[in-house]
């Protein structure tokens, strides 16, 4: 009888092993096989000077519609691409755009000039894009901007909107029209080892914008451009910003705040171990002077390198880059910023300025070992309507 059950027993663990090993060699959805599509099979032109757009569509048609998971690859060389726009929803969730080449946009600024946007993901998600240089050969725009001709507004090199689940590394942006990578509408974004380049006095050059956003993570960046390394627009939340080298440019900016009088805020933003050199800003927050239900608060700067900066550390609520400004009182109400082990040069005397609102004064204001100094001096702290405390060695010394 023992023997019998023994037996039993051992067909059943038998049985059970080889139904394992036979679930085990089934493909899951997760882990099926990739299909890739490489663009030069699809009629793309590693010249520079042949319109690939249509390999570009072709590829994203086919990844985008697969129901496994597919990879876009483009090879290396110089790619020309018009403008190309890949939208979802796909059928899958894991469509990686592997680059080794470069992807370069029309020399004639008209061409892409009033499109808004050069390469655009929206409505997607689980989408990596690997490696590879956007080319937006923007100085033709720039010398038009700057000879004060009519000229189109510029496109965005890179938008990312209204998608999730996304990650960007090891991309470099090159002299873009406007803003370099844009994401807007868009949860739970990876952005690393991005590498943004444009000149110092190229106009409107944003290295990346974030807007409107939740979740968004921007590592081990170096960024230098003619307009804010990165800056932080209405209704974001939840972003971490760490190791970026910024300079030239406008610094890391939450704003501007308060242009319309309907807004969302900003708020849960941790800025750390950036080290900013020759830029008009270190840290900053830019607030329009007007009424708006816009808000910043719950902010860390910490662990910061000043190399040279015109404005290592400003709260301007009295924000207005041309002419026409609003000169009434900022609604944008500004709370709970903490600056932290801060240290470097300033390239004015007055490093630190808090200029807030009058009728919303900023509160919530800390400093916490903060040290600047000026030409080898102790330069100064400037404060307008702005509250909070000091705390461990600051120089210059607090206005709070």
């Amino acid at each position: 009888m023992a023997e019998l059950i023994f037996n039993t027993c051992l067909n059943y663990l038998v049985l059970a092993l080889g139904i394992f090993m036979l679930l085990s060699e089934l493909p899951s959805p997760a882990n099926a096989a990739s299909v890739q599509y490489n663009v030069v099979s699809l009629g793309a032109k590693a010249d520079g000077k042949t319109d690939s757009s249509k390999a570009f569509l072709s590829a994203w048609t086919s990844a985008c519609g697969s129901t496994s998971a597919a990879t876009i690859y483009v090879p290396q060389g110089r790619f020309l691409v018009r403008s190309a726009s890949f939208n979802g929803p796909c059928k899958n969730s894991a469509i990686i755009v592997r680059i080794d080449g470069t992807l370069v946009a029309p020399s004639d600024y008209n061409v892409n000039g009033n499109a808004g946007s050069w390469i655009v993901f929206r409505h997607v998600t689980g989408v990596s894009v690997m490696g590879g240089i956007l080319d937006g050969q923007g100085t033709g725009l720039w010398a038009c901007k700057n000879s004060s001709k009519s000229c189109p507004t510029g496109a965005t090199s890179l938008l990312i909107s209204n998608s999730q689940n996304i990650l960007v590394s090891g991309l470099s942006s090159l002299n873009s029209q406007m803003f370099h990578i844009v994401i807007n509408g868009c949860q739970n974004v990876k952005m690393q080892g991005v590498k943004v380049s444009a000149p110092g006095n190229s106009p409107n050059t944003d290295g990346i914008h974030v807007s409107a956003s939740t979740g968004v993570t921007i590592l081990n960046s170096k960024i230098w451009t003619g307009d804010d390394c990165i800056s932080i627009g209405p209704g974001s939340n939840n972003l971490w910003i760490e190791n970026i080298a910024c300079g030239p440019g406008h610094g890391i900016s939450i704003g501007s705040l308060g242009k319309t009088q309907q807004e969302d805020g900003v708020q849960n933003v941790t800025v750390k171990t950036v080290t900013f050199t020759g830029t008009q800003n270190g840290v900053r927050i830019k607030s329009w002077a007007r009424p708006s239900t816009s808000f910043a608060r719950n902010i860390l700067f910490q662990n910061a390198i000043m190399n040279n900066v015109q404005n290592p550390i400003i709260i301007d609520q009295n924000y207005c880059p041309d002419s026409g400004c609003p000169s009434q009182a900022s609604g944008v109400r500004v709370s709970d910023v903490t600056y932290q082990d801060i240290h470097g040069t300033s390239a004015t005397a007055v490093a630190v300025k808090f200029d807030c609102s009058s009728k919303y004064p900023c509160t919530g204001i800390r400093m916490q070992d903060v040290k600047l100094t000026y030409r080898s001096q102790v330069p100064s702290a400037s404060c307008a309507h702005a509250q909070g405390t000091a705390s461990g060695v600051v120089q210059p010394s607090s206005c709070l």
